[in-house]
């Protein structure tokens, strides 16, 4: 019967596997329960002598009784009086026929695994060996004792259904057997089912990941399941919520939930996002646990949600092993409070838990409880996230005394400690300035913390670290500082000019670098008013490293990964050429300024710029640069050669008038030479600023604009009023004037329209605009004294008040 099962499934075709098979015992009819048609098991008599199966004879008789009738042999009906009786005899010669045929199948599933047997011969195989399992538990002795379990290991390198089938025996081997278990784990196994794990048939990986379920259940191979590579993170990956597979996704937490038990398991699981075992540990495990998982927590690389759920369960543990004695807790916490406080949004949680005043302590306090250097260095460091961030530290006490971070005393402790310890430290103290700096509740308190510890020279002397974390968080305070303190740093610059070449040099540097923003930032926050600083600027070669910079940024050369500082190192950049049109009484600075050709320059920022600051930083320096054309404009020398034929024709007559002259300015004029807004052709990008919603912006190019009426006479003539009419900006000029959105742009635009009101064809044009005269009443009655004294000047041409008035003085 079974050689016939075998060839009905196309396996009994070789000579040798026929002689396998010939070695199966037949099954004797004796061996079968009438009533199951199984071979049995616990066989008993009755007293007809027939045998059965006991557990069916027991429910045969049962029911007999049940049903009111005489239990009666199922075969010959005779009367049954007395219980069945054990078939001992039977139950031995059964169970050594079917050891016999257990071995032998065991005896021909080794052949087929072993030879190169067919799919499906080695599919009956593995059938067959799971139909053994469960039929006799030491059938799984059998099997592994007969050294099946590496054989059915490799064939998980087959194709798809042998491998789920193998998966299938293999789990029912090691399904209640720690022996087979442990036999597999000496195998290839683990690394195998990993791969079926990752396999696209959802059934391979169910089977996959029941097996090793399966296997750890047992603490000794769990270990070996998480150290197979891929093994936690994939199975992380089944608990997911989308997963299609809902028995798998179970069995896959089922079994990350038995791997907890190990700690490098509940290390590599926190890694792969299964944060949780980590901080229940950590929270609840012994000080030798918590140490260790301290440290894990601190080493592992988390997600921003991560850290926030990790920061909610263990601030508060955390906190409380960094007030603890023993140097390996202060330690492990003060590492995991450190990545825990690089999020923004823990700084709350952190100091809620008390955090501020213990690493206070581990800066500062020195004795037996005095931390090594490199755990001070990550003191710093977690204050600095801290204080950095956007939590709520401004009145927290930090010690006995009700001190806080923004105290006299605590300022200038940071400050000393600055000055006594090494370059990581002290990168880590500069960047807790700026934190403390950041908020506009505190600045004002630290500046006058620095100003009072007279360290302005010290932190300038930052800035020629050769570490670039501490040059550029120096660079970065000073930044700030440099906001409200702006001179005494323009002073300490110009007595240790070393530093102040530094800062040009590094403007020069072929990059866009957050160092390069911040010490463009730096030296454009400087006052504008301090000349001997722009004069030492001058002596460092800045200006053609300005310009050539600037023309880099314009031009779009610029390095991956600069874009982020291109605008502030640009804004910086172009603040700080303005500052030289401030002086431009000093001939060396005109003669550069025309090499350079500053007037293009500023023209061409103004209308190709969409940076605010850059728009009014350039519309500052083109109203400074146009004051100083008048002087810079000559006319041409009308004198004739002498040595001409015709001289003598022309001598004691007039020339005729010169042709070409600026309408501005009435002489020759060009954008290089005399900064002439007109030949640089600036009038028509300064209109186009008028429109702007920043009125800083617009204030600039008011005041740029409204150097071309500043003279009187040639306002007269009527040159100056033709240049704005012709573009455009007379219209825009009187929007400004009746808008009235600051008072300076109010006083600018009405001392314009009392000077454009000077040209008798314009004034007769604007009079009949009722708004205008409405906007000169309203600076009139409103404005502040000059803005009075103009407006009444326009409305005396506009017929408006007698001209007999007299009211003010007069103005010019």
């Amino acid at each position: 019967m079974r050689m016939q099962e075998w060839d009905a499934r196309g396996i009994g075709s070789g000579d040798l596997l026929i002689d396998k098979l010939s070695r199966l015992e037949p099954l004797y009819e004796a061996f079968v329960c009438p009533l199951t048609k199984q071979v049995m098991r616990d066989p008993v008599t009755l007293e007809s002598g027939q045998t059965y199966e006991r557990v069916a004879i027991e429910r045969w008789l049962e029911e007999c009784r049940e049903n009111g009738r005489e239990p009666v042999c199922p075969i010959t009906s005779q009367q049954v009086t007395a219980p069945p009786k054990p078939s001992i005899a039977l139950r031995n010669t059964i169970e050594e026929w079917t050891a016999r045929n257990d071995l032998a199948h065991i005896d021909i599933a080794t052949n087929l695994l072993s030879a190169d047997s067919s799919e499906s011969d080695v599919l009956y195989g593995l059938k067959d060996l799971q139909q053994l399992c469960r039929k006799n538990k030491s059938n799984k002795y059998r099997i592994r004792n007969a050294g099946l379990l590496p054989l059915i290991v490799e064939r998980l390198k087959n194709v798809a259904d042998v491998r789920i089938r193998a998966l299938r025996t293999l789990h029912i081997l090691a399904e209640d057997d720690d022996d087979n278990k442990v036999a597999l784990a000496d195998t290839d196994l683990m690394r195998s089912v990993v791969k079926c794990l990752s396999r696209k048939l959802s059934v391979e990986r169910e089977e996959a990941v029941a097996l090793l379920y399966e296997l750890s259940k047992s603490p000794l191979l769990c270990e070996l399941i998480g150290a197979a590579n891929g093994a936690i993170l994939i199975l992380v990956g089944m608990t997911s919520s989308s997963s299609e597979n809902v028995r798998a996704a179970e069995l896959a937490n089922q079994t990350l939930s038995n791997l907890e038990g190990c700690d490098n398991n509940v290390r590599e699981m926190a890694q792969n996002g299964r944060l949780q075992p980590l901080l229940t540990r950590l929270v609840e495990g012994p000080e030798e646990v918590r140490v260790e998982m301290a440290e894990d927590l601190a080493s592992i690389t988390l997600t921003t949600e991560a850290k926030a759920r990790a920061a909610e369960a263990t601030a508060s543990v955390l906190v409380e092993m960094l007030g603890s004695s023993s140097p390996p807790e202060r330690a492990s916490a003060l590492k995991a409070l450190c990545s825990l406080s690089s999020l923004d949004s823990n700084g709350d949680l952190l100091i809620e838990a008390g955090v501020l005043p213990l690493l206070m302590r581990d800066l500062f306090v020195v004795g037996t409880n005095t931390l090594p250097m490199k755990l001070k260095e990550t003191s710093a460091a977690t204050l600095a996230n801290v204080v950095c961030s956007s939590a709520l530290w401004e009145n927290i006490p930090i010690d006995a005394d009700s001190n806080t971070l923004t105290s006299e005393v605590t300022v200038h402790n940071f400050l000393h400690l600055i000055s006594n310890t090494g370059p990581a430290i002290e990168s880590k103290l500069l960047q807790i300035l700026v934190g403390l700096t950041s908020k506009p509740q505190t600045v004002n308190k630290v500046v006058s913390h620095i100003k009072s510890a007279g360290a302005t020279v010290s932190l300038i002397q930052f800035l020629e670290a050769p570490q670039n974390d501490l040059r550029v968080m120096a660079l970065k305070l000073l930044h700030v500082l440099s906001s409200h303190m702006g001179q005494e740093l323009a002073d300490g610059l110009r007595l240790t000019t070393r530093q102040l070449g530094t800062l040009v040099r590094l403007l020069g540097e072929s990059s866009v670098t957050e160092e390069q923003a911040y010490a463009a930032g730096l030296l454009a926050n400087l006052p504008m008013q301090d000349h001997y600083l722009t004069r030492a600027l001058l002596s460092e070669g800045a200006l053609p490293i300005l310009v050539g910079r600037i023309e880099e940024v314009k031009r779009g050369v610029v390095h991956i990964g600069a874009g982020r500082n291109i605008g502030p190192f640009q804004k910086g950049l172009v603040c700080i050429l303005s500052r030289f049109t401030y002086m431009l009484d000093d001939d060396d600075i005109v003669d550069q300024a025309r090499e350079l050709d500053f007037t293009a320059l500023f023209t061409s920022l103004l209308r190709l710029s969409n940076l605010e600051e850059v728009q009014q930083f350039s519309a500052q320096a083109l109203e400074n640069l146009s004051v100083k054309s008048k002087e810079l404009s000559r006319l041409p020398d009308m004198r004739m050669n002498n040595n001409s034929l015709f001289g003598c024709f022309t001598c004691g007559k007039e020339p005729p008038p010169p042709t070409g002259l600026c309408l501005v300015h009435g002489g020759l004029c060009s954008a290089r030479d005399t900064f002439c807004l007109v030949e640089a052709q600036a009038i028509g990008p300064l209109v186009a600023c008028l429109d702007h919603r920043n009125t800083s912006v617009v204030e600039a190019a008011m005041g740029a604009l409204s150097t071309l009426l500043m003279d009187t006479t040639d306002v007269e003539r009527g040159g100056q009023v033709c240049v704005l009419h012709q573009n455009d900006a007379i219209q825009s000029i009187l929007v400004i004037m009746q808008e009235h959105r600051t008072e300076v742009l109010r006083q600018q635009a009405v001392w314009m329209v009392e000077r454009i009101l000077r040209d008798p064809d314009l004034a007769r044009s604007i009079a009949m605009d009722a708004s205008v005269h409405t906007a000169l009443v309203d600076a009139f009655r409103y404005g502040n004294n000059n803005a009075k004294q103009l407006a009444e000047r326009a409305l005396k041409v506009l017929n408006r008040i007698p001209t007999f008035s007299g009211v003010f003085t007069k103005i010019r």
